[in-house]
């Protein structure tokens, strides 16, 4: 065996301007965006990990939750507190406080919070990006468990439409819900 396979890095060399970060979802420092009623905190950003993944710390109330959609990325769910009814490929489960969800890249899936308390939840998703999305399309709120203000129809379908232009961009296809 080649000596000098033993003693090279197998790593790259620590990458100095890269810092840590200490994210907490109470921090005003840290964007809360009001979305579909939900309120989202970016804890961290591509900016953060290098395009890596983001780390989003939702507060979804009862009724609330996006549509129908599916993203070319991985995404994650832990929940912290409260549930959400999951529906992936047509299957719906329930995950409660203390469990984790993962989603695979392309898959078809929705959220709800179908139960009468807040979930608080965190999201990962790799590769970063989706929080983009959010930055672009949200409603800038106060804190992380501020409400956004409820929309007219009008300013409704504006976000709809919206939402439908920006997708595409951020690897999202939004889909029809079932009726």
């Amino acid at each position: 065996m080649d000596s000098n396979l033993l003693t090279q890095p197998v790593l790259p060399p620590d990458d100095l301007t890269r810092s840590l970060v200490l994210a907490s979802s109470d921090d005003a420092s840290h964007p809360h965006i009001g979305m579909v009623g939900d309120t989202y905190t970016i804890l961290l950003g591509g900016k953060d990990t290098a395009g890596r993944f983001c780390l989003i710390d939702m507060h979804i109330p009862p009724g609330g939750g996006p549509g129908p959609h599916r993203h070319d990325f991985e995404e994650t769910f832990i929940l912290m507190e409260g549930e959400l009814e999951f529906v992936f490929r047509g299957e719906t489960k329930i995950a409660r406080a203390g469990e984790t969800v993962h989603i695979p890249a392309n898959a078809p899936h929705v959220f709800r919070n179908a139960s009468s308390s807040p979930t608080l939840l965190f999201c990962l998703c790799s590769p970063a990006g989706q929080e983009e999305f959010f930055l672009a399309l949200g409603i800038p709120v106060k804190g992380r468990t501020e409400a956004p203000p409820k929309p007219t129809s009008e300013q409704a379908d504006a976000f709809r439409r919206r939402a439908a232009e920006l997708a595409p961009k951020y690897k999202t296809e939004l889909l029809n819900s079932p009726e």
